[in-house]
């Protein structure tokens, strides 16, 4: 009998090894979406919205089709910036389920307006943030909670994690001179927040319209801390089609606001930089074209732009510097010929005020630059700590 036992335990020790369960393996992330035995009880008997896009799936299915397929009543569709189903599609009607789709992008207020919302008892938001403040999803989730504390519809707020949450930096956006659809708070252009506790601080500093505060349920993503890697399993928008240009584009962005390329209408968007006028001053080039769902009518379109390739930029250094990367804006400002040309009124509204350009401008050095920053982006650190739901970064 001794023997016996004492076979069996080998037995199962042994395909333990096999399996590598006898190390300690790291926890997979779970993105709240994804916890629906959290969620499924608080829509039972509900009509549903959702406001989702092509990054709100669960297991690679959409969550519009997961949802619906356990029964929940979805009655209707909210959509950001470049559509339901993405690809800069937008329809009124989805078009597998039939399901009324509301394009919030493109109406004048960006918001949901109170006949939108007749018949809805209760709303899910699900989207993946890039962790920046010009990025347009955020201004969609605060006029989505806006909205909801306005007509007393309780909100559910599935998080997911940021993949640039391991640093914060960049200017404080203050002179309300330059709030925006790509600017709406006081907050620096790395924020360092998942959704979850950005709708919190939304909700903790009374940023929505009147001080209105909305009934807000957050579904935490488990087995997360900020800082922690994570690949995401779908592209987030159209143009951030790889984790290399989602690292880059908190610092790449800005270049929206003036006459340098960030490679939209070829396939590696914000991870080049260029310009036709640069071909005395680089050698590396490329060509924007038409590319339909993704850039239809880019920059300098079938003209040969001259720059900077990063597609093989360590993005570590993001991570161990905790900076943005100010010395391409300034080195491609200072290698324009025209620079009266170099700046369009655009750029004030992603760097959160016209200091930027002044600086640059003048030729200030990115330590100068950086000194400007405070103390406004160190008290906006002490203020994010309040609404973190993980572990920080440091």
């Amino acid at each position: 009998m001794k023997t016996t036992v004492r076979i069996l335990f080998s037995v199962i020790l042994a395909s333990f090894v096999l399996t590598g369960c006898t190390k300690k393996e790291t926890p997979e992330i779970v993105p709240g979406a994804f916890r629906t035995h959290l969620y499924l009880p608080l829509l039972e008997g509900k009509n549903v919205a959702l406001a989702v896009n092509n990054s709100s799936v669960i297991n690679g299915t959409p969550i519009l089709d997961t949802l619906i397929s356990m029964g929940v009543n979805v009655v209707k569709i909210f959509s950001p910036e470049h559509g339901f189903r993405g690809g800069n599609q937008y329809d009124s009607l989805d078009v597998k389920t039939g399901i009324p789709v509301v394009d919030l992008y493109r109406s004048k207020s960006y918001k949901p307006q109170p006949e939108d919302l007749e018949g809805v008892d209760i709303m899910i938001f699900d989207m993946q943030d890039v962790g920046v403040r010009f990025y347009t999803y955020l201004s969609t989730m605060h006029y989505i909670m806006e909205a909801c504390a306005e007509n007393t519809i309780p909100l559910i707020l599935l998080d997911r994690p940021n993949p640039n949450d391991f640093y914060v930096d960049g200017p404080v956006l203050l002179d309300t001179a330059f709030h925006s659809f790509v600017g709406l708070h006081p907050i620096p252009i790395v924020h360092g927040l998942t959704f979850g506790e950005y709708a919190n601080m939304i909700n903790g500093e009374k940023w929505l319209k009147n001080g209105v505060q909305c009934n807000l349920t957050v579904i935490e993503i488990e087995n997360y801390e900020h800082g922690k890697s994570y690949t995401m399993p779908v592209d987030p928008s159209p143009n951030l089609n790889t984790m290399q240009s989602i690292f880059l584009y908190p610092s790449l962005c800005l270049f929206e606001g003036t006459v340098i390329s960030q490679g939209r209408g070829t396939m590696f968007p914000f991870q080049v930089l260029g310009n036709p006028e640069l071909s005395d001053k680089y050698t590396f080039s490329f060509t924007p074209v038409s590319i339909k769902g993704m850039s239809t009518k880019p920059p300098h379109m079938d003209k040969e732009c001259f720059g900077i390739d990063l597609r093989e930029y360590d993005i570590n250094i993001f991570r161990e510097s905790g900076r943005l990367n100010l010395s391409w804006l300034i080195e491609l400002y200072d290698a324009y010929p025209n620079k009266d040309e170099f700046f369009r009124p655009y750029f004030d509204l992603l760097a959160g005020g016209d200091h930027l350009k002044k600086q640059i401008i003048d030729g200030k050095s990115e330590d100068e630059i950086r000194e400007s920053w405070e103390p406004a982006l160190s008290e906006y650190k002490e203020m994010r700590k309040k609404y973190l739901l993980y572990k920080d970064f440091n």
